[in-house]
């Protein structure tokens, strides 16, 4: 009887590793599916950690995130110039009133009167939007 119960421990002992085994499996292949000069390096050392291999050749990981984040920051320090650049540009777009639109257009009092509106509201949302309108 204590031989059965020795001989079930081990079965199960025997499939928890099994279990193990195949979970290891499974993340190790869904790791070397990544795709990437980038992803590969941190498949390779998952892997490696996953296996105990100690990776001496390989830079530390922080090295990798200070690159990216450095250029990161430059980039985004240059859109936050362009941006500034933007908005300190005014946007000329001349009011009219509908008798000149319509003697400019030779066309009718509602094309005029729409022409009018429309220009209306897209110097208002040019203005909302923090640009300057020349023109006025």
């Amino acid at each position: 009887m204590a031989e059965r119960g020795k001989d079930i421990s081990e079965l199960e002992a025997a499939r928890q590793h099994i279990a193990e085994q195949s979970a290891i499996v499974a993340a190790a292949e869904k790791l070397v599916r990544c795709k990437g000069r980038y992803h590969s390096e941190l498949n390779y050392r998952a892997l490696a950690k996953l296996f105990g291999v100690v990776t001496p050749d390989l830079p530390p990981l922080e090295h990798e995130n200070v690159h990216y984040a450095d250029a990161a920051e430059v980039e985004i320090t240059a859109l936050r110039q362009r941006i500034q650049e933007l908005e300190a540009r005014a946007v000329n777009l001349p009011k009219r009133s509908v008798d000149e639109v319509m003697h400019l257009s030779g066309f009718s009092r509602d094309y005029a009167e729409g022409w009018c509106a429309g220009n209306d509201n897209a110097i208002h949302e040019i203005r909302t939007a923090g640009i300057k309108v020349k023109g006025e």
